[in-house]
């Protein structure tokens, strides 16, 4: 009785893990999706970057010197050419890094340009804002301040300061004139 359970569930645990064969890519990333969803607890390896490829330094001191002497055998040409090919690979990759960081240098440069230019064109917009506030806040109490008579009136304005008299009708600026605005009529 109890062999004819334990084979029942084997039997069940068998029908349920049947492999199931990927026909798409799709299906593969489903597949890869539920493998990954079975243990949420579970950490998932991430593969670290490759390390790029350095080439080794030249050796210091070169044993077996290629000259154009004669006798050299039929195996240094095949040294030489190993020799060759490691050089050029060496050059090939510092010229690269230069390459890299010359690009990297001109990035960095037009980035900061690019944010002095942003700034200082903000800067110029905040100004503009600012002076068109303080002219709007100059006109409204200057508004206020024309309606009571014969009161002195102290303007401050960007170029310099305005003292108006309404009674004299006279406009004395800092510059050190005395201007006249429009006739006004008494009452």
């Amino acid at each position: 009785m109890a062999d004819e359970e334990t084979k029942l569930t084997n039997k069940k645990k068998k029908e349920t893990i049947k492999p199931i064969v990927p026909k798409t890519a799709v299906d593969l990333q489903r597949l890869q999706y539920e493998k990954l969803m079975k243990d949420p607890d579970k950490n998932v390896p991430i593969p670290e970057k490759r390390k790029e490829w350095k080439p080794t330094d030249p050796k210091d001191f070169v044993r077996f010197v290629m000259g154009s002497s004669a006798g050299a055998g039929s195996g240094e040409f095949h040294v030489y050419r190993a020799t060759r090919r490691r050089e050029n690979n060496r050059t090939e990759y510092l010229e690269r890094e230069a390459k890299q960081e010359a690009e990297n240098e001109d990035y960095k440069k037009k980035l900061e340009e690019n944010k002095l230019k942003a700034e200082e064109k903000t800067a110029k917009k905040r100004a503009k804002r600012q002076r068109k506030k303080q002219k709007k806040n100059l006109a409204k109490k200057k508004k206020e301040l024309e309606n009571k008579q014969g009161t002195i009136i102290v303007i401050l304005s960007i170029p310099y300061i305005i003292i108006c008299c309404k009674m004299y009708n006279v406009m004395h600026c800092m510059d050190g004139y005395f201007h006249r605005r429009h006739k006004r009529t008494r009452n």
